[in-house]
């Protein structure tokens, strides 16, 4: 069976966000079922396993499973929690959210796995973000209702012209921005420059440029919104955000001698917020940190998951 579109865009994100949860291989000394080389052995589903690079090959394991062998997909799924769970243990365990986000990618493929859904078997996980009062479990619970509306229209945006889908991909931000209580500013005009908006984050203020295009960002156009950026008060600070994601000569050439004020933000990350993997105040944090520590404009949500969101 040939996977849809749809289905594997789903599965390429599901490899990201499971990356963290096994090893692909296990350490030479170590129990080899706890490994996603040791599940697909074990489900006879090793043809699959392809090996080397682990995102690449997680995400043919669970193509080939769901396109090859789709009753052994629930099984798959199950068994790569359940390891987790061992392999993770109390110093990082899996989290409630994490299982709740694992269940949305499942049931969009076309299955529910009762397990995973059990509320006894989710009341024993702890919460990644626990509710701090009232006020907070409101805000989590409009959240929680709002995301996935957003989510629905960021995908139907594929089906709109080029310049219709960028003035949709503006609103799109203003709201997905205010349902994060960040304030946004729609797009403003300046003498001979152009600004997609701003939004107040944390004490500061982030000036914001967004392309939706089929190439990636590149070097040429950080610069120019670091110079709108830079040319503004001390505290500025940009948010590129580019939905196709960022070339890696680009950022190189932007990192080469030069202090970076700007975050990047690709579609996968939006992805990642909209489906409740992160919060986008979280995400903006865990990045403006990894800008001001290691001079990166742009670190992947995988690599964020993979260091634990630190």
């Amino acid at each position: 069976m040939v996977l849809s579109l749809a289905e594997t865009q789903i599965i390429s994100e599901m490899a990201d966000f499971l990356y963290s949860f096994l090893p692909g291989k296990p350490h030479p000394y170590a129990n080899r079922s706890i490994s996603f080389a040791g599940i697909a052995t074990d489900l006879e589903l090793e043809k699959y396993w392809t090996g080397g690079s682990k995102r690449p090959a997680i995400a043919a394991l669970l193509e080939g499973t769901l396109s090859q062998e789709k009753s052994k997909f629930c099984s798959l799924m199950t068994q790569i929690v359940n390891r987790s769970i061992k392999y993770r243990g109390k110093s990082d365990p899996i989290s409630r959210e994490e299982i709740e986000l694992l269940n949305d990618y499942i049931q969009k493929l076309g299955f529910k796995i009762p397990e995973l859904w059990d509320p006894k078997f989710l009341e024993t996980l702890p919460t990644s973000i626990p509710p701090k009062n009232e006020e907070e479990i409101v805000k989590r619970k409009n959240l929680k209702n709002i995301l996935p509306l957003l989510l629905n229209e960021l995908v139907g945006f594929n089906k709109l012209a080029p310049q219709e889908r960028g003035y949709a991909f503006e609103k799109f931000l203003t709201v997905f921005f205010s349902a994060f209580e960040m304030h946004p500013r729609s797009p403003f005009r300046l003498v001979g420059e152009q600004i997609d908006g701003s939004i107040d984050f944390e004490g500061n203020t982030y000036l914001i440029e967004a392309k939706w295009q089929t190439k990636l960002v590149g070097n040429d156009e950080l610069l120019s919104l670091n110079g709108k950026v830079g040319g503004k008060a001390t505290w500025s600070r940009g948010i590129f955000i580019s939905y196709s994601g960022f070339s890696e000569d680009g950022l190189l050439a932007f990192s080469r001698g030069r202090p970076t004020n700007l975050i990047g933000i690709s579609g996968q990350d939006l992805y990642f917020v909209l489906n409740g993997g992160m919060q986008l105040d979280r995400m903006i944090s865990i990045k403006a940190r990894r800008a001001a520590e290691e001079g990166r404009v742009f670190v992947p949500v995988q690599e964020l998951i993979i260091n634990n969101f630190k």
